[in-house]
């Protein structure tokens, strides 16, 4: 019988004492007492399910990396449960699906909102919203490095020397990422309001950049980003969810680290400045460079942020840009750059074998040591191969639901990668809140499944396809 380890999921539970301990406070503080109880009702349930849980699991010495995988996947299930109390026992009447849809799009990430009109929302429960993409950020860094042994050594290596994690490592990485993901927090919000955007507005968008969630304080995000300066600088801040939460921490520690610890994000490096110099290049006669720029560092990080203008033409490499995604050990989603260059290289040197059979062609990563495998690469492929069969199922089903197909096919993939939907992507003034049971029922379990498919599907392929 499958045991859940509840404990792991009690820190979490813990956080959220603490997020709706201040929401009381911060609801005292502007005199916002609309929704106050539901802050206290977040409060004492959620501490009560975190001491539940600490105390009351059995000791299991092993774990199998299956109960694992559940645990991760029974966190996506009941934490957003606690997390919709605020938005079904608020002033709004929404109904507890649209509460837990509202819920689950934030602690994924994604940004899909039910609320048709932000400033309508009093200030207690718009930063509730952003809590919730900051404490699934921490959850999905933290579900990484819970289940690091199902992934490549590749990709151990860019984190740590040890390639088996014990549970003393283990403690030690998931203290550093905390201290690291707050640490840039609040380094996001001193740099916003170093560049003149509220303090409340700074706060909520720090929450979603490192978080690569979707949600903003207000409708519009033109109406926080006023000129150039303030966007270019914003288009950079994205960034801090692109790359990997460790590349701070490598480069403050330069000395001790080899070339493996940053060769994921060096190549990131390279990819975002040469789509940068194309759009530069190719897409800025108009004179709008800083909204391009804006818009590519938010699809590349999967945030999906955009100021509305007239870009129908880019919609498709947008969507391009938010499929690749950003690095490994990030907040972000995609299929991730790394690997899709991998499966290019491996397969360029297929086909230059047989043309030329007498030379050798390393499978070797630029900047590194490391070579790839061809277990690897079915891995890769895979992955690929299971992105394609849940983007066609998902559009499938929302075709099903009387959306346009071509919206449809967009919402699909925006879902998959955990992308808010945007002016980028031409789904700006798409309506969640009237889809039908079906539709939402639909979207959240592939939000889920956005979050959580390369830390189940990848452990299932190496059991059955790749036994030792």
């Amino acid at each position: 019988m499958l045991n859940l380890r509840i404990r792991y999921l009690s820190f979490f539970f813990g956080l959220i004492t603490i997020l709706s301990f201040f929401n009381v406070i911060y609801s005292y503080y502007l005199n916002l007492y609309l929704n106050l109880n539901t802050y206290y009702l977040s409060l004492i349930l959620s501490f009560l399910i975190a001491l539940i849980f600490y105390k009351f699991e059995k000791v299991k010495k092993k774990v199998t990396i299956f109960e694992k995988i559940l645990t991760v996947f029974f966190g996506y299930l009941t934490i957003p449960i606690v997390l919709s109390f605020p938005f079904y026992f608020s002033i709004y009447n929404l109904s507890f699906l649209d509460s837990f849809f509202e819920a689950i799009s934030g602690f994924t990430s994604t940004g899909f909102t039910i609320f048709d009109n932000i400033k309508q929302i009093d200030q207690s429960l718009i930063l509730w919203r952003s809590s919730i993409q900051w404490i699934g950020g921490l959850y999905f860094l933290f579900s990484i490095i819970y289940l690091i042994d199902i992934y490549d050594e590749s990709f151990k290596k860019s984190l740590t020397n040890y390639l088996s994690f014990n549970s003393s490592e283990i403690l030690k990485q998931s203290i550093k990422i905390f201290f690291l993901y707050s640490g840039l927090t609040l380094v996001i919000f001193i740099v916003l309001n170093l560049i003149s955007i509220r303090s409340f507005d700074s706060l909520n968008l720090a929450f979603s950049i490192i978080s690569s969630g979707g949600f903003i304080p207000t409708n519009e995000l033109s109406n926080i980003l006023r000129n150039d300066t303030q966007v270019i600088i914003f288009s950079f801040l994205l960034l801090f969810s692109y790359f990997s939460i460790f590349f701070t921490y490598n480069l403050m520690f330069i000395g001790k680290k080899n070339i493996n610890f940053f060769y994921e994000d060096l190549h990131l490096i390279f990819y975002y400045f040469a789509v940068v110099l194309i759009f530069l290049l190719f897409f800025s006669f108009n004179k709008d460079f800083s909204n391009n720029l804006l818009s590519l560092s938010s699809s590349m990080s999967n945030i999906g942020f955009a100021i509305e203008h007239d870009q129908k033409n880019l919609t498709f490499v947008y969507l391009i840009l938010v499929i690749i995604g950003g690095s490994f050990f990030s907040t972000s989603s995609g299929l991730r750059f790394i690997k899709i260059y991998s499966l290019f290289k491996y397969s360029v040197n297929q086909i230059l074998s047989f043309s030329k059979p007498k030379n050798i062609f390393m499978n070797k990563l630029l900047f590194t040591e490391i070579n790839f495998d061809f277990k690897e690469i079915n891995k890769y492929f895979l992955t690929i191969v299971i992105f394609i069969i849940s983007l066609f199922l998902l559009t499938i089903l929302l075709s099903l639901s009387q959306l346009e197909f071509e919206n449809a096919f967009k919402l699909s993939i925006l879902t998959l990668m955990n992308t808010v939907n945007s002016a980028s992507y031409g789904l700006s003034d798409f309506d969640f809140y009237n889809l039908n049971y079906f539709t939402k029922y639909s979207l959240i379990l592939f939000m889920i499944i956005g979050r959580i498919e390369l830390l189940t599907i990848l452990i299932i392929i190496k059991n059955f396809l790749f036994k030792d």
